[in-house]
């Protein structure tokens, strides 16, 4: 199967988690980061999140002008599968386009002709299969496509053996938690499972460290 080079990027604490207990939103990296993720955002053809970023964070997904000169927004993906994105999302407006991928049956109606929806088949554990994800995004011609969470996608995207990089900034603080989301959230590997990285390059940024991983 033909599909777009997939690129990882989250900003974890020291202990691993990706935002509050409560599953807000924190920042987490260092200014340094921040503009380091916009650059890469800007350099994609598409960035991906699951509904579970849209409904506790409400993002954009776009590229801040503030950070990089005459910014290239990517197309903006959501993985929905019952087609929970509302209506008033900040990622529906039209600086960009966006395209919501929803399980077969859920499809609904958006304002907007930069508002795509399209259904995809779910996998036996009833997620979107990442496979058709994949292959519907290399046919709109997307060849790389930025996953930034949250934590259940990401744990997908590994799972299924279909990430090329992952970068990983670490930032100076404890969360804490035992339920707080974390950089792959789900049930975790079975026995003999493990999911083998190998480290490309470590980089003092700001205040934290960014950690460039391809699969081992």
């Amino acid at each position: 199967m033909k599909r777009p080079y997939v690129i990882i990027n989250c900003a974890m604490s020291a202990d691993g988690k990706i935002a509050s207990p409560t599953r807000k939103q924190m920042r987490i990296s260092s200014e340094e980061d921040i503009q380091r993720m916009y650059r890469l955002r800007n350099e994609v053809d598409a960035v991906l999140v699951g509904i579970g970023t849209i409904l506790a964070d409400d993002p954009k997904l776009t590229v801040k002008e503030s950070y990089v000169e005459h910014p290239k927004h990517p197309l903006r993906v959501i993985l929905d599968s019952t087609c929970r994105t509302p209506p008033q999302a900040l990622v529906l407006n039209a600086v960009s386009k966006t395209l919501i991928i929803t399980a077969e049956g859920h499809q609904k109606t958006y304002d907007g002709s930069h508002i795509e929806v399209v259904e995809c088949r779910t996998d036996k554990e009833g997620f979107i299969d990442l496979n058709c994800v994949l292959d519907l995004l290399y046919n709109k011609g997307v060849r790389k496509l930025l996953v930034e969470g949250g934590g259940m996608i990401i744990w997908n995207f590994l799972k299924k053996k279909v990430v090329d990089d992952l970068f990983i900034f670490i930032g100076p603080c404890i969360i804490g938690g035992k339920d707080t989301p974390t950089v792959a959230d789900g049930d975790g590997i079975g026995p003999g499972e493990e999911i083998t990285l190998k480290i490309i390059e470590v980089t003092q940024v700001g205040a934290g460290v960014l950690i460039h991983y391809q699969p081992a």
